[in-house]
């Protein structure tokens, strides 16, 4: 099997060739270290950072803009939205505070991104 990318790895963008025969993963196209990774990565075990907002409570403004603290398998992004969907926060917040811990049960926080003051 042969399949496309684009990698993301660097600003460069290349175009990947990526061929899978039995478990050997061969990759074409790449001009740095990093596509290969990327490639061998997206292919065997694909990942996200996922980014999304929260309400908050008593806030200067109704919502908070959080991410992952890392990617997370591209598999538990539902699972992840779903817990992010279900909860909200009181202000104030800061940035880095842990809003969900151990989100999906993949061992990564979510993390707000913006400060949030009470009103």
């Amino acid at each position: 099997m042969v399949k496309s990318l684009i990698c993301i790895g660097c600003p460069l963008g290349c175009m990947m060739e990526v061929s899978i025969e039995k478990e050997e993963i061969t990759v074409k196209g790449n001009t740095c270290p990093r596509g290969e990774q990327y490639a061998k990565k997206e292919i065997s075990a694909p990942t996200r950072i996922v980014t999304s907002t929260v309400c908050v409570e008593n806030g200067m403004i109704p919502r908070i803009s959080v991410k992952t603290q890392q990617d997370i398998p591209k598999d538990k992004i539902f699972e992840c939205m779903e817990e992010i969907r279900n909860i909200s926060v009181k202000a104030p917040v800061s940035i880095g505070d842990i809003i969900i811990e151990n989100c999906a049960g993949t061992g990564v926080s979510v993390i707000a991104t913006k400060n949030v003051e009470r009103k």
